[in-house]
């Protein structure tokens, strides 16, 4: 893929198993490997896992097996992110939705994004989820787009 224009806005993928997908202007919707978005012909780059309050908690518990799978094959692209529809108070004081502790909350969202290097953002609310998910594939589209202008390093 030629890399587009700066000027030019990606063009955002949206997984086709998104249940309740934001909505981006131009976006097109196809099956990814891992995560909810990408950038078109930047898939094998850049993925975000979107998650809602309720999801996340299921996820650090009942579902972590399955959860640290998908976290495995996000961690191997070079713009992984997990954006999260909460904030991280909420999602500490989840015990409507769980019955973890605090502390195991922010043990398992700690040690994923230190030993996975996965940048997890706590949004306040949908909206502003959808806001800074749009930005991250804006701006890795970018750096990613420059990358691929650089010459290769010899070893």
């Amino acid at each position: 893929m030629s890399p587009r224009n700066s000027t030019e806005s990606p063009i955002i993928v949206v997984d086709t198993r998104e249940q309740r997908p934001f909505r981006f202007p131009g976006a097109v919707t196809k099956m990814l490997i891992t995560g909810d978005y990408s950038v078109e012909g930047m898939e094998h780059l850049i993925s975000l896992e979107r998650k809602s309050l309720s999801d996340l908690l299921f996820c650090i518990g009942g579902d972590r097996e399955r959860f640290e799978r998908e976290l495995q094959r996000l961690s191997q692209m070079r713009y992984p992110a997990i954006v999260v529809e909460a904030s991280l108070a909420e999602a500490l004081r989840g015990t409507r939705y769980t019955d973890l502790h605090p502390s195991q909350i922010l043990g398992s969202l700690v040690s994923w994004s230190i030993k996975l290097r996965i940048p997890i953002w706590f949004c306040d609310n949908r909206d502003l989820a959808q806001t800074v998910t749009a930005r991250l594939l804006s701006k890795a589209a970018k750096y990613a787009g420059e990358s691929e202008l650089l010459p290769a390093i010899e070893e």
